[in-house]
């Protein structure tokens, strides 16, 4: 059986993300955006190249190649009415409602998508996968990761991981997903 070797690779940092925003649609801090190309070494091979619909995944994915297919699942949680909303903003006008959301994973105070629903799209997602031997590269959000991890980990961990702009992961399946961290010698290994 040929292994599925996914890497998962959070998209650059925006500017809600420096500000501890709930994001919108915002697009890659300007300097981001002026290094397409520059920044980012292409990927050993031809992986096959996924990223999210929004905008600020689909502009990461472009510093690693042109040929991107866009994937509906990969897409960010929904916040609901709290996009756009600084989180220190929350913690003062609904704590109860962020604590909730925070502490319970079927918990959707926001009125978008709760982090359970959120795992089932990505569970589903995987599943996909499996049967598709070969390097995926996808380009996606820190929630989707931990989506991911927490599904191949089959663990409640979900807000203990935190994943940084541009951090990558890989999980291969040969009959079982299995996380793999690479090391500080990844990009060689890209």
């Amino acid at each position: 059986m040929q292994a599925t070797r996914l890497t998962l690779m959070c998209h650059a940092r925006t500017v809600a993300q420096k500000l501890a925003i709930f994001p919108t649609n915002e697009p890659l801090e300007t300097e981001w955006i002026s290094a397409r190309e520059t920044r980012c070494r292409p990927f050993k091979g031809t992986p096959r190249l996924l990223c999210a619909p929004e905008l600020r995944t689909q502009q990461t994915a472009e510093l690693f190649g042109d040929n991107v297919e866009i994937v509906p699942a990969l897409r960010d949680c929904n916040f609901g009415r709290w996009k756009g909303v600084r989180i220190d903003d929350l913690q003062k006008a609904e704590p109860e409602a962020l604590e909730a959301w925070l502490d319970d994973p079927t918990s959707a105070p926001h009125g978008g998508e709760s982090v359970a629903q959120l795992g089932v799209r990505v569970a589903q997602w995987l599943k996909s996968l499996e049967d598709t031997p070969g390097h995926v590269v996808a380009i996606t959000h820190p929630f989707v990761i931990r989506a991911a991890l927490t599904q191949v980990l089959q663990a409640a961990a979900f807000n203990l991981i935190d994943v940084e702009p541009l951090s990558t992961i890989e999980l291969r399946f040969t009959g079982r997903w299995r996380l793999r961290l690479l090391g500080t010698d990844a990009e060689g290994a890209l």
